[in-house]
């Protein structure tokens, strides 16, 4: 790539990259670029021209520090800029010396909590940022730091340009205009995988879906679970507050917790409401003890019920913990788990699974991903005693007293080893997900499904990054684990079609309230090699 502002010989040129960072230039823009496919270059391209025509700062913001850091390496090893005119910021940097870093600073890049935070106290000014740029866009969603930066920037700033980027925007065509209006959008360019001059940078991934079977002893204990959640739906009955469905969900009690709370709150509520308020506290913890034991296994339900337990012997405890604590069924069912001898399948599974592709490409780097980081110690346990493995776990920072999880200092050497093969097996919690540069694998093993695209989508993109690569899901029949299976497969073909016809154009292919669609960001000219200059109009003032 040849740019004043790019170091020769860092970034490879691909036409589609300036392409995007082209038609980025003249209006606020959404870019969706899958995973893999550099949405990080196509900053870089837009922030160099911007930089070179516009002159100001350029701010970028992502959502956690890993990022941020990661940002900040990639862009001080590729931009020509004086090094301390680079700088990256967190809370951990004392407010005063932001302030005073901000002043000289060119390029920033930041976590979107401080530069509120800044603004909110009024450290610093976007008045002569000229581009912002927004990281995993996907997350500009109720009030989340992005929708109040993006307000205050097209507001102040002499000169904006906003740019956001994400890989997974949502599975409705709803979401994404939420994040066009939070970001004041104008302009969405698209590309898929399908797209001719992105698929000469695009491997093959094979999907596969185990089904398992539930073992009988497990059976058993999720049924002794099921009578406490019976007697739960039971009580919010009499009171009052019958369930919608038999099959009570997350999203169902969430709601009715949240008018409960309110009734309480105005005054107005029955002394009925706070007998279903405990009920539905009551119901929401055991419902989650039955996704353990129904996706996780006895060993990840026994540490659960554990904690419950000792919640309910603490000072402050709730009355929902306290009788969950002293219910019979509850007793039984967390000395079932304890003594349970019958592992899940999904942890033979695993082992078998991850001993084929070793023997078949001895070479191999492996992510296994779990929701519960109770479950990424097990997991990482079982693997440990197979020959030819290495694994080594993979989670977040954590508050919890016996397990404080891993700084952001020994994820990135986790990584690097990991980079070097010294480890071959990644057991991760959703913290390996987003953003963070950790190396293509060979083969993602989903320990369970997620009912999330934008999750599933970023699992699934950590494979095939420069050859073919393998992701297996594991389902257990008859469980929760199939629900998640087919909420998530029919979201990502939601999402799928939606970007098709955002890439496509609606009918007009014009204007669609307010937002320019149906771009994909090809250069003018196909198949011409040309730097990022030579797509550009010196003589555009759609933006100053």
């Amino acid at each position: 790539m040849k740019h004043p502002l790019i170091r020769e010989n860092t970034v490879e040129q691909r036409l589609y990259q300036i392409g995007i960072a082209s038609n980025s230039l003249t209006k606020n823009t959404l870019v969706v670029l899958p995973t893999s496919l550099g949405k990080t270059v196509v900053a870089l391209l837009v922030m160099a021209a911007r930089l070179e025509k516009a002159g100001g700062k350029i701010v970028m913001t992502a959502p956690t520090k890993p990022l941020v850091e990661q940002h900040y390496s990639f862009f001080s090893d590729v931009l020509t800029l004086d090094p301390s005119g680079i700088v990256s910021f967190s809370g951990d940097v004392k407010p005063e010396l932001r302030q005073e870093i901000w002043k000289q600073a060119t390029v920033i890049i930041a976590t979107p909590q401080v530069i509120e935070n800044d603004l909110l106290q009024k450290r610093i000014s976007l008045e002569d940022v000229t581009c912002m740029i927004f990281d995993e866009a996907h997350r500009t969603t109720g009030n989340y730091a992005y929708t109040y930066i993006a307000e205050k920037y097209n507001e102040t700033a002499e000169k904006p340009l906003v740019l956001a980027i994400t890989a997974s925007p949502g599975s409705s065509s709803e979401k994404i205009e939420e994040v066009c209006r939070a970001l004041s959008i104008r302009n969405v360019i698209v590309k898929t995988e399908d797209d001719p001059d992105v698929r000469p940078y695009v491997h093959k991934k094979e999907i596969e879906w185990m089904l398992l079977e539930l073992p009988e002893p497990l059976k058993n204990i999720r049924n002794n679970l099921q009578r406490i959640s019976d007697d739960c739906i039971r009580r919010l009955t009499d009171a009052g507050y019958p369930p919608q469905s038999k099959y009570t969900s997350r999203t169902e009690m969430l709601t009715l917790q949240k008018h409960l709370v309110n009734e309480i709150r105005t005054g107005f509520a029955d002394p009925t409401a706070y007998t279903a308020l405990s009920a539905v506290a009551e119901l929401m913890k055991i419902d989650h003890a039955v996704t353990m034991i129904e996706t996780q296994g006895p060993a990840p339900l026994a540490a659960y019920l554990e904690k419950l337990d000792k919640e309910a012997s603490s000072s402050g405890a709730s009355r929902a913990s306290k009788r969950l604590a002293d219910d019979l069924y509850f007793r039984q069912t967390y000395l079932m788990a304890l003594e349970c001898e019958t592992e899940h399948p999904k942890f033979k599974a695993v082992r078998q699974i991850v001993r084929d592709q070793l023997a078949e490409a001895p070479g191999s780097k492996i992510i296994v991903f779990t929701n519960f980081r109770d479950t990424a110690n097990v997991v990482a346990d079982a693997l440990s005693d197979t020959e030819g493995v290495s694994p080594v776990r993979f989670v977040g920072q954590s508050s919890r007293k016996n397990d404080k999880g891993l700084s952001r200092k020994k994820q990135a050497e986790i990584i690097e080893r990991f980079r070097d093969g010294e480890f071959n097996v990644l057991v991760a919690t959703s913290v390996a997900e987003e953003g963070l540069d950790i190396p293509s694998t060979d083969l993602v093993l989903f320990f369970e499904p997620v009912p999330s695209e934008i999750r599933s989508i970023q699992r699934k993109g950590r494979t095939g990054r420069f050859r073919t690569g393998r992701v297996i899901v594991l389902v257990t029949r008859g469980t929760r684990d199939e629900a998640y299976y087919w909420s998530s497969r029919s979201k990502e073909r939601r999402m799928l079609s939606i970007m098709k016809d955002l890439e496509n154009g609606y009918p007009d292919d014009e204007e669609t309230d307010g937002y320019a669609f149906g771009g994909n960001g090809s250069p003018g000219r196909p198949g011409r090699t040309a730097d990022l200059s030579s797509f550009m109009s010196p003589d555009d003032e759609e933006i100053p």
